[in-house]
């Protein structure tokens, strides 16, 4: 019975550890492929890394299996050499893909030719102090080497970042496995399987980890890609609608990025000045021109295909510094073109070559793709956009010319005829008598053209931000008296002095506009109240009228140019639309607001709100 159970052990050992050896191997050959089609040193040395394992692996199967026992002690010495290797195999690679101290890796160098000198002339078995030595010295270097990995993981994002945690994990368990191998030396024969079986369920998860970390296949790094594309073209839709460009660059920058586990950056083509335009990573606003020809990113939008570089500056030596300022080691650029417009090229760039795959290429070519079309609906967006703008402002011109041929064509007519009437009468009689009414009636229809073309000059003033000049203490107050003593309609509700600093004449403007279109719109009994009063820091002033109203869909655009409530009689109460639009501007420019409150037949409310502080200079006189 203990026969069968200990032949049942050592069976599942057997086939615990043909597994392991198993994707030992199938690493090996995956990444020695890869090291031949691109023989660049992070592929060299990952080949080497696990070329090392392979060999420990078919050293024992040789020496248990082909060479007669016992072993020449030659043959016995290479699995404890080679195992010296891997350490400074570990370091070598970190360095290919982050930095390394020379400090560190001359350390390695040296700890591999001491340990590999004393597993070389130690007997076997390794007598202890040699054992704890080695021992010492390979989970030292594993540690170092793990925590490292997981550094530049907690520095990476997406793919990058789950295989740098990967083989993080990978390397700290191989320092378990030499840790436990070497703690099984000192156990009891008897106890010794249980530690054995332990340290081989390391071993597994250790190859685990690197398989997934050193070779992940393309469904692995389609899953890993998976959720980063779909966040990417779940938001694809929206991008074109951003405020600017620039921010759908960002946005297509860090969706290219999370994808790849990459840094990303697009440059979009200036047709005018020939050049492809970079944006500097935020908060930097600098611009980077790169021409057709030059670096990775100008060659293939000149060639109009996705490019590959594993090593850029030896790839584009005339380049070269600038790779190495920009901290570009490997490198994918790909056009974005729809159709025969070339809008620009993505560049996908990590600081070292082992952090893309093969099928990388084709992923930028596809986020390429689909940035083509965001960008160049956006384009359709902007020229939409320009069009309607364009639209509006013949809309608003052609508006211009017929309320201003409207308006100003009722004054002229009447100057001219009556104009006309006096030349006769004075040719038929010239010792007639003048006639007074005639006068008067030219005067004041040249009034009512002279306010016209005051209100056009204003309006023109106003869109370039003039409209309001040198201002000085002012007493509303005092203004509002002066306007309501014009009419016998109009009740004034004054609460005290309210000063502030002012345009006298453009705020006496803006209320005498407010109050003359309450007595317009309102019936000849009906009475119009105007009312000035503080409100903290605000002075406040109320235009009411009890008139025609306006009707609600009117309300938001009665301050607009050229815009007149549609319950207006162009016949009976004249005028091209821009006072409201004149007091608006005059009341913003003062810092202040403007809003009406209208019932449609029941009258409206004008209410304006405008700071009472003093500028610096007024509040020292």
């Amino acid at each position: 019975m203990e026969t069968s159970i200990e032949s049942g052990r050592m069976s599942a050992l057997d086939l615990l550890t043909f597994v392991t050896d198993a994707i030992y191997l199938l690493i090996f050959l995956v990444v020695a492929r890869r090291a031949i089609r691109r023989p660049t040193p992070a592929h060299i040395d990952i080949a080497l890394l696990f070329g090392v394992i392979v060999a420990i692996i078919l050293e024992g199967f040789a020496a248990s299996r082909v060479l007669s026992p016992p072993s020449p002690a030659w043959v016995a010495a290479i699995p404890g050499v080679a195992a010296m290797a891997i350490p400074f195999m570990l370091v070598r690679l970190l360095d290919d893909m982050s930095a390394v101290p020379r400090s560190v890796l001359t350390i390695a160098a040296i700890g591999f030719a001491v340990s590999a000198l004393a597993a070389a002339l130690s007997p076997q078995p390794y007598p202890a102090p040699v054992l704890l030595l080695l021992v010492a010295y390979l989970v030292g270097g594993s540690v170092y080497a793990g925590a490292a990995f997981a550094r530049r993981a907690a520095d990476a994002h997406g793919v990058t970042k789950r295989r740098m945690q990967a083989i993080a994990a990978g390397t700290l368990l191989f320092g378990a496995v030499i840790a436990v191998a070497g703690l099984a030396t000192f156990v009891p024969a008897e106890d010794r399987f249980v530690v054995t079986v332990v340290d081989q369920v390391l071993v597994l998860l250790s190859v685990l980890a690197y398989f997934v970390g050193f070779a992940p296949p393309p469904i692995l790094r389609r899953a890993w890609q998976e959720p980063e594309l779909r966040a990417f073209l779940s938001r694809a839709a929206s991008l074109p609608r951003l405020p600017r460009t620039d921010d759908i660059v960002r946005e297509l920058e860090r969706g290219a990025s999370g994808a790849v586990g990459a840094e990303a950056t697009i440059g979009l083509w200036d047709a005018d000045r020939g050049v492809l335009r970079f944006m500097r990573k935020e908060p930097s606003t600098e611009v980077v021109e790169v021409k057709p020809s030059e670096l990775i990113a100008g060659r293939s939008f000149a060639l109009q295909q996705a490019l590959f570089s594993a090593n850029p500056p030896k790839d584009h030596p005339e380049a070269a510094e600038v790779y190495r300022r920009s901290g570009v080691g490997a490198a994918i650029a790909a056009p974005i073109t729809t159709g025969d417009h070339r809008l620009g090229v993505l560049c996908v760039y990590a600081p070292r070559a082992p952090i893309f795959a093969e099928s990388d290429l084709e992923l930028v070519r596809l986020l390429a793709d689909q940035a083509s079309v965001i960008l160049e609906s956006r384009a359709l967006l902007d020229e939409a956009t320009r069009v309607r703008a364009q639209e509006e402002a013949t809309r608003l011109r052609e508006d211009f010319l017929s309320a201003a041929a409207h308006d100003l064509k009722t004054p002229l007519t009447t100057l001219v005829a009556q104009a006309q009437f006096l030349e006769r009468r004075a040719q038929r009689d010239p010792t007639a008598a003048a006639d007074p009414e005639g006068i008067a009636r030219i005067v004041r229809e040249s009034k009512r053209l002279s306010a016209l073309v005051l209100e056009l000059l204003d309006a023109s003033r106003l869109d370039q931000g003039k409209l309001v000049g040198e201002r000085e203490p002012v007493d509303l107050v005092d203004i509002a008296r002066d306007i309501c003593d014009r009419s016998e309609r109009c009740e004034l509700v004054e609460e005290g002095p309210v000063v502030g600093s002012y345009d006298r004449r453009r705020i006496a403007q803006a209320l005498e506009n407010l109050a003359e279109n309450a007595l317009k719109y309102s019936a000849r009994e009906q009475k119009v109240t105007l009312r000035v009063w503080a409100e903290g820091p605000e002075a406040r002033i109320l235009v009411r009228d009890h008139g025609i109203g306006i009707p609600a869909s009117d309300v938001p655009h009665v301050f607009e140019r050229f815009r007149r409530g549609s319950n207006v009689d162009d016949r009976r109460f004249t005028g091209m639309g821009l006072g409201l639009y004149i007091c608006q501007g005059i009341v913003e420019q003062h810092g202040g607001r403007i809003w009406v409150e209208s019932s449609l037949g029941e009258g409206s409310t004008f209410q304006i709100a405008l700071p009472r502080a003093l500028e610096p200079s007024v509040a020292a006189d």
